[in-house]
């Protein structure tokens, strides 16, 4: 793998690909998941995915035992290490338990959301694991790294679901400024040549989510699938009109669920409660670089269309392939 930073973590050593698959709240499953590590890039899923909490624990066996099958029968191209996204914020009453049965089967890698916790940055450091935080601006990435974080993920604006509203020129230049360690960039990135601006623009991954719906291993819906694959940038929306905070949405869906996405109501207006449509499994999160996306495929499909055209972009900028 090219490497921006000289001295990245050698948990990272596997990748084939500078690629973080971003976890998809109720998108992203262990099939998938093991499907973007043997193809060489970060696999990852949301903790809370896993419903009931005891089914992570099945979850993360499934993995391991998956990923070790792999390693065995293809000594030469080991799998990339997996990464579980642990929402962090105090109104999770799951996080104590899923970060205990994170520790149980080793995770290596983290990625945190929604607030900085140091005594939970110190247990998954105690077992010798790596945490990305995810951030929106520099404020929340220094409070992040007072908290003890390793590495940092920048949601740029085009992000799907939650999504910052900074140019990455912005906002890498300023992490950059205060940061030199393990730095991904999201946001919009679908595409081997974004894969490389964003190790050029200063960040050591790309981090990629909304092109892994429409792939066969993802728990969307069909129609969810399609509709990525038919979406541009035109067709996302973003509104903080669903959870009251900003993020972006398929508008299609919005359509679908009776609403106009040109006149929705101020956040708190909509129930989206039981019964009715609901955010992300009927409101759909999306990010703004589906345009390269034209069919649903398998991961290993897609991951393989990066590293074409990374590798393409590399030679065509002149850098060594």
């Amino acid at each position: 793998m090219s490497k921006r930073t000289p001295n990245l973590p050698a948990v990272f050593d596997q990748l084939r690909l500078p690629v973080i698959g971003s976890p998809l709240f109720i998108v992203s499953t262990p099939q998938l998941v093991v499907a973007q590590c043997t193809a060489g890039i970060v696999g990852s899923l949301p903790a809370l995915n896993a419903r009931p909490s005891s089914q992570l624990d099945e979850w993360l066996s499934e993995i391991r035992v998956n990923l070790a099958t792999w390693d065995r029968d293809h000594p030469d191209s080991p799998a990339a290490p997996f990464a579980v996204n642990l929402i962090v914020h105090k109104s999770n009453e799951r996080l104590e338990e899923d970060l205990s049965t994170c520790l149980r089967h080793n995770v290596k890698v983290y990625i945190t959301s929604l607030g900085a916790r140091e005594e939970v940055n110190r247990a998954i450091h105690e077992s010798g694991a790596f945490v990305f935080h995810d951030v929106i601006n520099t404020r929340f990435a220094l409070k992040a790294l007072e908290a003890g974080a390793d590495g940092l993920i920048a949601v740029a604006a085009g992000a799907g679901g939650h999504a910052g509203t900074k140019s990455p020129f912005a906002l890498i230049d300023e992490l950059r400024r205060h940061f030199s360690g393990p730095l991904a960039l999201a946001g919009a990135i679908s595409t081997g040549k974004g894969i490389l601006a964003a190790q050029v623009l200063g960040a050591d991954f790309a981090y990629i989510g909304s092109p892994f719906i429409a792939t066969t291993e993802a728990c969307a819906s069909e129609t969810y699938k399609a509709a990525v694959a038919a979406a541009n940038s035109d067709d996302i929306l973003y509104t903080n009109a669903f959870t009251g905070v900003d993020g972006n949405y398929l508008i299609p869906s919005i359509r679908a669920a009776g609403l106009d996405p040109e006149n929705l109501p101020p956040p708190g207006a909509i129930n989206m409660g039981s019964g009715l449509k609901k955010t992300w499994k009927d409101i759909w999160g999306c990010g703004q670089g589906v345009a390269s996306v034209s069919s649903v495929q398998p991961a290993s499909a897609f991951i393989l269309k990066l590293t074409r055209e990374y590798m393409s972009a590399r030679v065509e900028s002149g850098m060594r392939a």
